[in-house]
């Protein structure tokens, strides 16, 4: 498993675009990832429920990334976190 904490820099926190950007972009990994702010917890894969989330700027966020291609998705992820969020 790997993990990795991020704080979301992105001013309108993770609003519609770019949650609909990091579904599409890890949706092509095998494995699971899940995303924790404050004890709630999400799967990255559902738009809707990474959304209900309702995380804001300046917020910490806890990735969980498990399955065969971890290695290659956390990379990725982080990678796209920095870029967008």
């Amino acid at each position: 498993m790997k993990k990795f904490e991020y704080i979301i820099t992105e001013r309108m926190g993770i609003h519609a675009r770019a949650a609909g950007m990091l579904v599409k972009e890890i949706s092509v990994f095998e494995s699971s990832v899940i995303i924790e702010r404050n004890g709630q917890t999400a799967d990255i894969k559902r738009l809707m429920a990474l959304m209900a989330l309702g995380v804001r700027c300046g917020e910490k966020v806890t990735f969980l990334i498990e399955g065969n291609d971890e290695e290659t998705a956390a990379i990725k992820l982080e990678a796209f976190c920095r870029e967008n969020l």
